[in-house]
């Protein structure tokens, strides 16, 4: 399993390193050329320009300390503890080519190695070798699937998977959507109506909604995520292919805007290259 330290390589090597160095040289100066690093490294402009307000507040022997916390303080969102009943069921939306059937063959992994029983609901049923590629990570991963005919109703097959997984008696039922459908229905509709749909089996689910966002993909995850949030009210980000960006930065301004806390990361390309977020872990390794 590669490590937080080793998918944040490129984003500390190009970004935050040269940041830590400028710090550590003492000299509020610096803070200038910090300034022009961070809105390289997608921070966004409203959060650098905050981070820099905070830092010239700051005795420079302490820059690099209050930098951490600044950085904690924006991404370590508690989420709200609570009981959920079984099947714990996870909706996973995303747009297309942004790892959301990878993330979710990952996490299903993760889950079982841990002593779960996870299903895996394949609701993408427009797209071409959608099922396919969820039907090989369940292979990998040694969970079962639940898929059915292209052109099918997403919303039915989720509700159908719903009593599979209760007559299996899962733990969590993972559920795979579309990133793009065709032309006839609105993409956002339809993650609506699977949400409606599962609320009729049982009101308190689907209990979690994670959105997955390719952390490569910079300024433009957060339209991804407003447009989602705004919809189907998210719960959780998956950041997927971390260990793929030089732009690491881009969690920052999403979760200060949005207050979603990161739950997973992606950090390489192997079944057991993912992590559980820990917002701690995340600063100290990219500002040490």
């Amino acid at each position: 399993m590669r490590s937080i330290r080793e998918a944040l390589k490129k984003t500390k090597d190009n970004i935050f390193g040269k940041i830590v160095g400028l710090l550590r040289r003492k000299d509020p100066e610096a803070l200038k050329e910090i300034e022009y690093i961070l809105l390289s490294g997608d921070v966004g402009i409203e959060t650098t320009e905050e981070i820099i307000c905070e830092l010239k507040k700051t005795n420079p022997d302490n820059y690099v300390d209050r930098l951490k916390e600044i950085i904690l303080n924006i991404i370590d969102i508690k989420k709200e503890s609570k009981d959920l009943n079984k099947p714990i069921t996870i909706l996973f939306v995303g747009v297309n080519g942004v790892g959301k059937t990878t993330s979710i063959g990952k996490i299903g992994y993760h889950l079982s190695k841990n002593g779960n029983k996870v299903l895996f609901v394949a609701c993408d049923t427009f797209r071409t070798g959608a099922q396919e590629q969820l039907r090989i990570w369940a292979d990998r991963a040694g969970i079962d699937i639940i898929s059915s005919k292209y052109g099918a109703d997403p919303s039915s097959v989720a509700f159908d998977a719903f009593d599979a997984a209760v007559s299996r008696n899962v733990d969590y039922l993972l559920i795979d959507t579309a990133g793009r459908l065709h032309t006839k229905v609105n993409l956002l509709d339809e993650m609506k109506k699977i949400k409606r749909t599962l609320n009729k089996k049982r009101e308190d689910i689907p209990q979690e909604i994670f959105i997955v966002i390719d952390a490569t993909t910079g300024q433009n995850a957060i339209n991804q995520v407003e447009m989602f949030h705004r919809s189907v009210e998210l719960s959780g980000i998956v950041l997927s292919k971390m260990d793929g960006t030089a732009k690491g930065g881009i969690i920052i301004p999403i979760i200060k805007k949005f207050k979603i806390p990161v739950v997973y990361a992606g950090t390489g390309e192997g079944l057991d290259d993912i992590v559980q977020f820990n917002p701690e872990e995340f600063v100290n390794e990219l500002l040490s």
